[in-house]
């Protein structure tokens, strides 16, 4: 029944190949305030504007030293103090040592920074306990170490988080060169959907896709928007897609399976889709539609057929919508994060091979037991149970080639 279709690894690799096409020239760029630019991605890499650290800093509270002469165990005499944020002091006498602390530069002449608790202190003098050794070097970054003045230090491309943020500070830069957030169109469609305020009549449900979709662009790090739903109309359809055409990447859920009101397929074409693909050997997920529509300018709207089950919805977004939403962002990591765990109970041992599967499972990252993440799958009703979606925080993958997976078993896990 799936021969024709393309495995999961397949159309991974198919929209990575795509994704990797995208060049970043043309990329929107704007200029955010350090506390506004994280999960952004940076557009120009942050560049040292001098050595790193700018002089040579002290790691301990203790006392600066030459090691040669303090590893005689002898008292020596203490030569003056140094604390964070005095300027660098020395140079340093020989026979002599320099009370310092922790951040504060070390004197000139000093090679090392003996620790406070390992020297006995008499007065104004100080010796290296009998029991303890001291080497050149210790417990000092010498001026330099981390980066040197002109150093790039994270390039374009580069996902902005909380470390990003505190370097560019510290190499004085009070603003970050970003790409735009990319413009992601939500396109959600059938005839049984109302919104959220609304109660459903009879055979009616809310439209749950929309804002969890727009969740899930955000988290991405794209803008959503999110377009009045369309009915099961050649119509409504044709007018929606029209609204869509200025994003950067229109996701539609709903309407691309094979019944006789699935219509999205038909509409795409009538305005000249390409399509990549039409169907993936996976569950959740099968009828995901992958493709381009031309519009004016010779440029290509990319766009997502995503089934209108809310779990297949979300898994297919994140396999595939997620990471070509990184790559329109600029960001040059863009597949999808797994990560290992530990199967703590046993997969059904009914299922069928041949899709390759993503299971709603539950991850404790806690240090029970040897310490590894456990996971669970959650008990289910395919992919419409929301309330069992809303228990997860991850999808478990279940090879197409193995029915069941056994207690203790590594696994793969896509995180939520």
């Amino acid at each position: 029944m799936c021969a024709g279709l393309l495995s999961y690894s397949e159309a991974a690799r198919l929209v990575a190949s795509f994704a990797r096409g995208l060049g970043r020239s043309d990329l929107a760029v704007e200029r955010l305030e350090l506390a506004n630019a994280a999960g952004r991605v940076l557009a120009v890499p942050i560049v040292a504007d001098q050595d790193q650290p700018p002089f040579a800093r002290s790691t301990r509270d203790g006392f600066a030293c030459q090691a040669v002469a303090t590893s005689g165990h002898e008292f020596l005499p203490i030569a003056g103090a140094t604390h964070a944020g005095q300027a660098p002091a020395g140079p340093l006498p020989t026979g002599a040592v320099w009370e310092i602390m922790t951040g504060a530069p070390v004197p000139a002449g000093a090679d090392a920074v003996v620790m406070i608790e390992h020297v006995e202190r008499d007065g104004e003098r100080v010796r290296l306990l009998p029991k303890r050794s001291i080497a050149a070097g210790e417990n000092i970054v010498a001026q330099g170490a981390q980066a040197r003045q002109g150093d790039e230090l994270v390039s374009a491309g580069f996902a902005v988080g909380p470390a990003q943020i505190a370097l560019a500070a510290t190499c004085g830069c009070a603003e970050l060169a970003v790409y735009k957030r990319p413009r992601v169109a939500i396109l959600t469609t059938g005839d049984e959907l109302v919104s959220v305020e609304q109660e459903p009549g009879p055979g009616q449900i809310r439209n749950s896709n929309a804002p969890m979709l727009a969740a899930l662009v955000a988290s991405a790090g794209g803008a959503p928007r999110v377009l009045p739903s369309a009915t099961d109309t050649a119509a409504s359809l044709d007018s929606a897609l029209r609204h869509a055409m200025d994003a950067d990447l229109l996701l539609i859920s709903g309407g691309v399976s094979a019944g006789k009101f699935d219509l999205v397929e038909p509409a795409l074409a009538r305005l000249g889709a390409s399509f990549h693909f039409t169907g993936v050997r996976i569950q959740p997920g099968k009828p995901l539609v992958f493709g381009e529509v031309p519009r004016s300018a010779g440029s290509r709207l990319p766009f997502f057929g995503l089934p209108g089950n809310p779990i297949s919805s979300a898994a297919t977004f994140l396999l595939f919508a997620a990471p070509l939403l990184a790559s329109l962002g600029g960001a040059t990591e863009v597949g999808p994060r797994f990560v290992s765990a530990q199967l703590s109970r046993a997969t059904d041992r009914k299922a069928k091979t041949g899709l390759t599967r993503f299971l709603p499972g539950l991850c404790a990252f806690s240090s029970q037991g040897n310490g590894l993440p456990q996971v669970a799958t959650v008990p289910w009703h395919g992919s419409g149970d929301l309330p069992a979606f809303a228990r997860s925080n991850c999808f478990i993958v279940v090879p197409e080639d193995v029915s069941s997976l056994d207690p203790g078993t590594m696994v793969r896990i896509l995180m939520l």
